[in-house]
């Protein structure tokens, strides 16, 4: 019975706890998304104490929010009065300045060092020459057999160690109460947060090397709990519980709440002036010579805009898996990894198969390929090995130092050279879809899935009309050293790159069984003289690359005016984006192929709002790359069913995003991933700060900070902004409670502009109420009439 407590105990207690994804595959996740359940100031309050981490920005950010007048008067003031406080925001802001931080002790020091030694020989996976072994008996296992040949855990030399985890658990826990189980579990799952959502991420995601070396929470709290018992450490400190400030802790959320609904009111002001010259100026509909679908990323916005500018193109926003749950296998390397959203279970995998009339060159390709990796292996050997590696360096010294000084100085060039040589499959062979619960590899998946996967991007866009060329484009980035890289590409596609799924979906829209099945099932006319096309946005040089390898002859004269006008927008986007006149598609190929270069790109730093609506209302409006921008029609979704997977599927993934940034800013160190120059990687799936510690589980400081002081991407909750009549939207709230509760417990924000009420903006609060904005704007003038507003001494009286 006490063994079923400790489980149930340990379940309840790693909920607490997200994940940690691996450098491969670094998706952007709310590290606290197990209090997602909490309101955001309870969840907050309750981390604070746990982890000893900061959870709202530090004053220096709100005072340079504030200093650049991104923080409304009317707004801190109206929020300070609602309080009670009744000084002048400046006396407030000071008072939050003169707060100093006070460091707390780590009393799991030892044991601390102790487990990180263990955790990173046994989850290695393929960095280390030599492999822990017994590792594929389990972590409990596997340190049992070593554990007595540890000089620190002499003490266990001669001692029966418990011969299971549950065991060990029982024997720790038998002189504490149950009430007390909960409290001593979360307490050491905390002591190493970084670990314990890798242990988490590897036993939830089942990958390969989990099936071969399992590890899971409940091995890892009874090897820990039975060392400190060991080695005498208390299960759990005394005396350290931090003073709770709730003054300086209530100031720091009014600011936070005075700087978000600042930014609010910008973007509503904006949306809605947009919404008015749409209704003045109905511009006269000339059908687009190109259509081109963007992820919905907020670098997207940037490109998205300066594509518009170039021709007759029209652009969606649609998530960048392209609507396919699948996973990717690679012909590099032969290895499977997921290609879509981390809340969405792949169904299919996707591969590449040779061209008809090249199969010779896929061939030559694979040749090169393997010489290549035997290359890199052979070196690799050469370096790692003992009797190789003093005689491999000096040998190879002056090669090495002439390399590190080329990339140093001319890395642009090394960029060029790069990609001229490198000679990319996607031109030489096709995607291939197959089902991943069917073993037959030739089978592929049945037409009427082929069908939804192409209507349902119809669906949620709200596309009317296809115009000539279709481009569907996925987005990657591409940069040198940099072992958060993958951290850069598409959050949709778990961190990989979009241009496989944005391939796949083309090639199925191009299918005649597919138009067909559309146009006498669903009423969808696709024009036989529309071809679709897939597509690569480098968000690190703005550069689109188009996979044209199925245009026939009558589209060529078009997709070299296509392909020109892309060049035009890579450069004005480039100039934008770096804010450089001059010669700026070499200087961002520069940072691409830099291996010094700490910020090849910013990648999702500033994000802030979440816009579903039709493009007219952004359309020539400069977002800054602050909004991610889901196309959405409320007209043609009469029951509201494409609205309601927006919503359960993007507008959480963007939250997801949204919280990593925010929290990677607010608390670095805790949350974040530390400064990048004394990063080391470890087990090739993270990275600890200088030789141990930790894993760091988010952005890295030079991600999100323009330098250690000053500030880059703003700290602000996500705020989404549906155009779409608000019975809808309460309608799919009250059938989905995840939703609601994200929405109730302030972890979103949530606008609607409502077209049958001409466009007003109400905003939703906790219990399903909806405030017309207009009626909560602050008068700044009715609010000093009526207390008279005297300065004394920096008060207001």
């Amino acid at each position: 019975m006490n063994q079923q407590n400790i489980l149930k105990s340990i379940e309840e207690a790693s909920k607490i706890f997200g994940k940690t994804w691996p450098l491969y595959s670094f998706v952007t996740s709310n590290p606290l998304s197990g209090y997602e359940k909490s309101p955001f100031k309870v969840a907050v309050s309750d981390a604070k104490k746990l982890l000893n981490a900061r959870v709202f920005p530090e004053a220096t950010l709100y005072r340079q929010a504030w200093e650049k007048g991104e923080i409304a008067k009317e707004n801190i003031l109206h929020l300070l009065k609602q309080n009670g406080l009744t000084n002048t925001p400046e006396f407030y802001l000071r008072q939050l300045e003169s707060q100093i931080p006070t460091e707390k002790k780590n009393s799991f020091h030892d044991l601390d060092r102790i487990m990180v030694k263990w955790l990173s020989a046994f989850l290695d996976e393929g960095l280390a020459e030599w492999n822990m072994p017994g590792k594929e008996k389990g972590f409990y296992k596997a340190w049992r057999s070593l554990a007595p040949y540890d000089n620190d855990l002499e003490i266990l030399r001669n001692s029966d160690i418990p011969k299971t985890s549950s065991d060990a658990l029982a024997c720790v826990l038998k002189d504490h109460l149950k009430d007390d189980y909960i409290k001593i579990l979360v307490y050491h799952l905390a002591a190493l947060p970084g670990w314990t959502g890798y242990i988490n991420h590897r036993f939830e995601s089942n990958s390969p090397w989990q099936q071969k070396y399992p590890i899971n929470i409940e091995d890892y709290l009874a090897v820990r709990l039975y060392v400190a018992q060991q080695l005498k450490i208390p299960i759990i400190p005394q005396n350290e519980e931090p003073k709770k400030d709730s003054s300086i802790e209530l100031l720091q959320y009014l600011w936070l709440k005075a700087w978000e609904k600042s930014w609010q009111d910008q973007l509503i002001y904006t949306l809605e002036e947009k919404s008015k010259e749409i209704k003045n100026n109905q511009p006269r509909v000339k059908s687009p010579d190109a259509q081109m679908v963007f992820c919905i990323d907020t670098r997207s916005e940037l490109m998205r805009r300066h594509v518009e500018t170039k021709g007759n193109y029209e652009t969606f926003g649609y998530a960048g898996f392209f609507g396919i749950a699948m996973d990717y296998k690679d012909l590099n390397n032969g290895l499977s990894r997921k290609s879509c959203p981390p809340i969405v279970s792949s169904s299919y995998q996707v591969s590449e198969i040779p061209q008809a009339r090249k199969i010779e060159k896929v061939l030559a390709y694979k040749k090169k390929n393997e010489i290549f990796k035997f290359g890199e292996y052979f070196l690799s050997r050469m370096k790692n090995m003992l009797p190789s590696a003093f005689g491999y360096v000096e040998g190879s010294g002056l090669f090495y130092g002439l390399s590190i000084l080329a990339r140093t100085l001319v890395p642009g060039y090394f960029y060029k050279l790069k990609i001229k040589n490198t000679s990319s499959f996607e031109h030489i062979c096709e995607p291939k879809i197959n089902s991943l619960t069917v073993d037959d590899s030739n089978y592929g998946i049945p037409l009427d899935e082929q069908v939804a996967i192409v209507k349902s991007a119809f669906d949620l866009t709200g596309w009317k009309y296809f115009s000539p060329l279709v481009l569907f484009v996925g987005h990657g980035s591409h940069s040198a050293n940099n072992p958060f890289g993958s951290s850069l590409d598409c959050g949709a596609c778990a961190a990989s790159p979009g241009r496989h799924n944005a391939r796949m979906l083309a090639k199925l829209a191009n299918l005649s069984e597919v138009r067909l099945a559309l146009l006498n099932k669903y009423k969808i006319i696709i024009p036989h003289t529309t071809i679709f096309l897939g597509a690569e946005h480098n968000t690190t040089t703005d550069k689109i690359e188009i996979f044209d390898t199925e245009v026939p002859n009558s589209h060529q004269k078009l997709l070299l005016q296509v392909k020109s006008d892309l060049f035009k927008a890579q450069k004005t986007a480039t100039q934008d984006r770096l804010g450089v006149d001059r010669n700026s598609i070499s200087k961002a190929q520069q940072k691409a192929n830099n291996w010094g270069e700490t910020r090849p790109e910013w990648g999702l730093a500033k994000n802030a709002g979440f816009i579903i609506a039709p493009r007219n209302l952004t359309k020539n409006v400069n977002l800054n790359s602050r909004c991610f921008l889901h196309s959405y029609d409320w007209e043609m979704d009469t029951e509201g069913k494409a609205l309601e997977s927006i919503l359960q599927g993007p507008m959480v993934v963007t939250q997801w995003i949204n919280n990593h940034y925010y929290f990677s800013t607010v608390d670095n160190c805790n949350f974040g991933g530390g400064t990048k120059i004394t990063h080391n990687i470890t087990g090739k799936f993270g990275v600890v700060q200088g030789n141990g510690g930790d894993l760091k589980m988010g952005l890295p400081l030079q991600s999100i900070r323009q330098s250690d002081k000053e500030m880059y991407h703003q700290p602000l909750r996500l705020t989404v902004l549906v155009q779409a009549p608000v019975d809808r939207v309460q309608k799919i709230l009250l059938q989905n409670e995840h939703l609601k509760t994200l929405l109730d417990n302030e972890w979103i924000y949530l606008m609607v502009m409502d077209p049958l009420k001409q466009n007003m903006v109400e905003r939703y609060e906790n219990g399903m109420k909806w405030i017309p904005i207009k009626e909560k704007q602050f008068d700044e003038k009715k609010y000093r009439s009526e207390i008279e507003l005297t300065i004394l001494d920096g008060n207001l009286v």
